[in-house]
């Protein structure tokens, strides 16, 4: 089983942020949806906010999961155990 990790901070969820996540559910088993739990950045919505947003935007898609995180991006990765790190420009 491979598992992949795409990290953001999702503020808001887009329309490409959707795309990659799509993309990544069809090649991976399993995509966790890493959204950054942060203080230092100047967010336009709380982590809860930016978590129930992705969940609802990806409800339909059975292989993901929607996770906050903080602190570093590998730490989430190993504690997950992904294979894979998904990124999108």
């Amino acid at each position: 089983m491979v598992t992949a990790l795409y990290p953001g901070s999702f503020d808001p969820v887009t329309f490409g942020h959707m795309d990659i996540v799509n993309r990544a559910s069809r090649l991976f088993d399993k995509v966790y949806i890493a959204v950054v739990d942060t203080r230092s950045k100047s967010l336009m919505f709380t982590t809860e906010e930016r978590i129930e947003f992705c969940t609802e935007a990806l409800s339909h898609l059975p292989n993901i999961e929607v996770i906050s995180y903080t602190g570093l991006t590998v730490d989430v990765a190993r504690r997950m155990g992904t294979d894979v790190m998904v990124r999108g420009l």
